[in-house]
């Protein structure tokens, strides 16, 4: 599911046209487009993460409850703890997210700069943006 993280420089590489291409092709759009691309798939990734810790969650809840009446019981225990690691793997996970996300984000972001900012002067930022013509 981090395909599109994982390739960003690839990808804004083969869809933003080079200077003998930028006639046949709108690299506003482009750049939108991509855009909407990362925030699917962030948002997408970031639900399934925190639909699966939820998930994981109510099961350590429940074998806690059921180990509070089960105290010797060494299988229920066992599968306590397993649980218990997977929740922490799936919360360390939304971490990791996060520093994915962050380092596509400053790569597009950097990328809109570049093409739609050189000299850096007025640039709101965003996607979507007219390409500064320098006058």
């Amino acid at each position: 599911m981090r395909t599109i993280d994982d390739r960003i420089v690839h990808e804004l590489n083969t869809t933003i046209p080079t200077a003998s291409f930028v006639g046949k092709v709108d690299p506003g759009q482009t750049c939108k487009e991509l855009y909407e691309s990362l925030t699917a798939a962030h948002t997408s990734r970031e639900r399934i993460i925190k639909n699966c810790i939820s998930q994981t969650s109510a099961v350590v809840k429940t074998l806690k409850e059921e180990r509070e009446k089960a105290d010797e019981d060494v299988a229920l225990l066992k599968q306590l703890r397993k649980e218990q690691t997977k929740l922490k793997l799936m919360q360390s996970e939304l971490n990791v997210e996060e520093v994915v996300n962050d380092r596509s984000w400053k790569v597009l972001s950097h990328l809109i700069v570049v093409m739609f900012c050189p000299n850096r002067q007025s640039c709101t930022g965003g996607v979507g943006l007219v390409p500064y013509e320098a006058g």
